[in-house]
């Protein structure tokens, strides 16, 4: 028991104030919190209600910002850390940014290039976030067009035209060859030749059969 008294003494002593001054450490540095200014530019023709239509989505929607009539935009409360800025707008497509905000440095920000598959190569971009529009968004899905490529890749056509241009290009092939080689490759054509006056196994069964069973039927 009396060991089990001074384990007690050590604990309340000793680890439990450790724990309270981490973790309140632990709170003022996530306490600090920063902003995530920007700017959208769109060329052409901009609906009447594209400010109130797009938002700033930060970390995947954990922080939202809203549009000014300018366009200019201003997400707060963002503690350090990366994200991934996009844009979400109904009428075009944006090229999402990521953003490092340093807590050691007083809330340094750098963006950069979203790259998913090289996530160490770094990009960077300038700082206010500049978003410009890509592309309108497609609400239709496009319609295949007839290209040459379809035609030329299709199978029957690839069986069609093979064998055509082999009978075209082999000759010449055997005639630029030496002429050992013309030789050899001749005297395989002529076996292929003497194959072909060897009787067919079918016609030689048919043949037999059939003049067996005139046979029996004259008698």
């Amino acid at each position: 028991m009396k060991e089990f008294y001074s384990v007690l003494v050590y604990l309340t002593l000793f680890i439990l104030p450790n724990t309270r001054r981490t973790s309140g450490s632990n709170v003022e540095e996530t306490h600090e919190r920063y902003k995530i200014d920007g700017k959208i530019t769109i060329q052409g023709f901009k609906p009447a209600d594209w400010v109130s239509q797009t938002r700033i989505l930060v970390d995947g929607g954990n922080y939202v910002g809203f549009l000014k009539t300018d366009g200019s935009f201003t997400v707060n409360d963002v503690p350090a850390g990366s994200y991934v800025v996009e844009v979400l707008s109904p009428n075009n497509l944006f090229e999402a940014v990521r953003v490092d905000i340093s807590g050691r440095a007083k809330g340094k920000i750098r963006a950069r290039k979203v790259n998913f598959l090289q996530n160490s190569a770094v990009v960077t971009v300038p700082y206010p976030l500049k978003f410009k529009a890509k592309e309108p968004a497609p609400f239709f899905e496009r319609r295949e067009q007839w290209k040459v490529t379809d035609m030329l890749f299709n199978p029957m056509v690839l069986m069609m035209v093979l064998p055509l241009l082999l009978l075209l290009v082999l000759p010449k092939l055997i005639n630029s060859q030496d002429p050992e080689t013309q030789k050899e490759m001749q005297s395989s054509m002529n076996m292929f030749n003497q194959s072909k006056d060897l009787p067919d196994i079918s016609e030689w069964f048919a043949n037999n059969f059939s003049s067996g069973g005139k046979k029996k039927n004259r008698q």
